[in-house]
């Protein structure tokens, strides 16, 4: 659902936008200088973490609450996705950079560890607060996503979370079932889960730039702020603009989605109008850093290094009125600074996903102005080891949802010989799910001839390693409901051969022109991806085949995709042309059915080889 026609300021600040969403090897990078501390009068020297961000900070605040200069602890992390257990194989690792250049890979996350490491962080600091960037829930495993993430809230209200931001999966179920989270009650078709009613969310959410087309207002709070002792800090919290663009249509029905930076700024000076200007802004968009180690030096100068992304751009023109951005969105991990239209040096930060990171920012206040001294922020990311005593209550909350999805989720669907992972431009995962959604559609319709499946929307590899006590190769139920959990349904639509070459070029070109997205395709179409080409000629058009015959474009061809794609999703605008629809059931269903027919304890499934497309660089 497209916003409102915005400023042309606004449009040009979102071309910049989409022209940085290219993978980081190939956008434009925004290198930025180190963000040092400057002198304070005596008494006012801050604490920060280290670049090393191997434990946890102990920020020691400040004994004296009547100095000038007051630090504040801000704790935050973002698109932890209902991840509550550990996540599996690489989703729960993350890379330590080394002095001397190695790396290293440390397991991490799950909320008993998160809770853990964030109460031993608060431990000293009367002036702490723990915010979010969104995608706290949505895309979970079943152990959350079974119950419409209910167990999700429940463990960040004993996160002591205090805010956050929305994220984009806020909206997966709509935004009455956000409005649901946030104020408590049964859900209204599944009704209550246990003999208790679900209270809701303790913190607020935060939704500025999301309003109600009829109103125009916003569908929740636009801004909170923290009180401690006389120090007032401001929170405001936005989505990414494009949300309506990842996010199926039902999910949005009836809202619109502003500029980010326009509406910051707005909720900026009205907070400032109230006397609040200490600022942190709470943004559910993100970027790419030039290294995927947690702890890189993101300051660090030199060619390639620093962020970039849709992020950057959005943190050059925030009103230097906000002192913080705490972000989301990519998943990538980053401390960074950045300048604002002042030239002044201003922190953006991000704690990757899934609960594997969190942040520790020192935001040093001085009384007499009401604002932060910018030059004495410190921050750094920090590992969730899993090496340290587990959270007695969060593993009673796991335990008691567990207890309820096992019989659920504990039912083998299938086996499989190795890691089948979703990683990659074509991933071993994505040609099977595509070929799983084949296979179901030609039970509906044996005239198919092809199925295409949105990256995504595959949200975990499948491992070999057990989880639990299923054994090695088993697929359970909640593995396979951790790999799709979006319950979208296979839809059958027929497109001609044009509209089909079209969707493939959609891939690169149009919205996908900067930040690509390749469908994972099933077995018999072929073609071949040009990457030292541009736009849509990336896609070479004489180069597809379907079960090597080359594509007609006069012909009509089945084609397969779930609801989300088939409803345009992710900028592939022709997959919502198509005629003769054909809804199936869900695509875990497609994925179920297809793992239990042709695989065994015997005859496990091996990954398949992801080479449908030919890739040139």
């Amino acid at each position: 659902m497209p916003a409102t026609p915005a400023s042309s300021a606004s449009s040009a600040r979102r071309r910049r936008r989409r022209t940085n969403r290219l993978l980081a090897t190939a956008a434009g990078v925004l290198t930025v200088g180190a963000l040092t501390a400057a002198a304070l009068p005596a008494g006012a020297a801050s604490a920060g973490g280290g670049k090393d961000g191997m434990s946890p900070g102990h920020h020691k605040g400040h004994k004296n609450d009547k100095g000038r200069y007051q630090d504040v602890q801000l704790l935050s992390f973002n698109d932890l996705h209902g991840n509550l257990e550990p996540p599996a194989g690489s989703s729960g690792r993350v890379t330590h950079l080394h002095e001397d250049g190695t790396t290293e890979t440390i397991d991490a996350g799950g909320v008993e560890y998160l809770a853990t490491h964030l109460r031993e962080a608060r431990e000293g600091n009367r002036y702490s607060v723990t915010a979010a960037g969104g995608d706290m829930v949505g895309a979970s495993p079943l152990i959350s996503g079974l119950f419409h993430d209910e167990p999700t809230i429940e463990a960040l209200n004993k996160l002591d979370l205090d805010v956050t931001s929305v994220g984009n999966h806020e909206f997966d179920e709509g935004a009455q079932e956000l409005a649901r989270l946030q104020n408590g009650g049964c859900h209204p078709t599944d009704g209550c889960f246990t003999d208790k009613k679900f209270k809701g969310a303790d913190f607020p959410y935060l939704a500025a730039n999301v309003l109600d087309e009829r109103t125009g207002r916003p569908v929740l709070k636009p801004y909170w702020v923290w009180k401690q002792n006389g120090v007032k800090v401001g929170f405001i919290g936005v989505t990414l603009e494009g949300t309506p663009d990842i996010v199926s249509a039902e999910g949005v029905k009836g809202l619109s989605f502003k500029d980010e930076v326009d509406t910051i700024d707005k909720y900026a000076k009205e907070l400032q109008r109230q006397g609040v200007k200490s600022i942190v802004a709470l943004v559910h968009e993100g970027g790419f850093p030039a290294s995927s180690a947690y702890n890189y030096d993101c300051d660090s100068p030199g060619a390639g290094d620093g962020i970039s992304g849709p992020i950057a751009d959005i943190a050059e023109n925030v009103s230097p009125q906000v002192d913080a951005l705490v972000t989301g969105h990519t998943h990538a991990a980053y401390v960074c600074t950045v300048p604002d239209p002042a030239g002044k040096p201003r922190m953006v930060t991000s704690a990757a996903s899934f609960g594997r990171l969190y942040t520790d920012t020192t935001l040093t206040y001085d009384r007499r102005t009401g604002d932060i001294a910018r030059t004495a922020v410190k921050s750094a990311n920090h590992v969730v080891t899993r090496d340290v005593p587990k959270a007695p209550d969060m593993t009673r909350l796991i335990d008691k949802w567990n207890t309820l999805a096992a019989p659920i989720g504990n039912r083998a669907i299938g086996h499989i010989s190795g890691d089948i992972v979703r990683d990659g431009t074509e991933s071993p995962l994505g040609d099977l799910i595509a070929d799983a959604q084949l296979a179901y559609a030609r039970t509906l319709d044996p005239e198919t001839d092809l199925a295409l499946m949105n990256p995504g929307g595959i949200r975990a590899s499948l491992t070999h390693a057990a989880s639990a006590a299923e054994g090695d190769g088993v697929v359970t139920y909640a593995e396979g409901f951790t790999v799709q959990p979006f319950a979208n349904t296979v839809n059958l639509q027929d497109f001609t051969g044009a509209q089909l070459v079209q969707v493939l070029k959609e891939q690169v070109s149009g919205a996908n022109a900067a930040s690509v997205k390749i469908l994972q395709i099933s077995a018999g179409l072929t073609y071949t991806l040009d990457l030292t080409k541009s736009g849509a000629d990336r896609v070479v058009t004489d180069s597809i085949r379907l079960n090597g015959e080359p594509i007609d474009e006069a012909a009509t061809y089945r084609v397969a995709a779930n609801s989300f794609l088939a409803g345009g999703g992710d900028g592939f605008t022709t997959l919502g042309e198509g005629t003769g629809d054909l809804v199936g059931e869900d695509d875990l269903t497609a994925l179920e059915q297809y793992l239990t027919a042709n695989s065994s304890a015997t005859n496990p499934i091996a990954p398949p080889a992801a080479d449908r497309i030919t890739i040139v660089q």
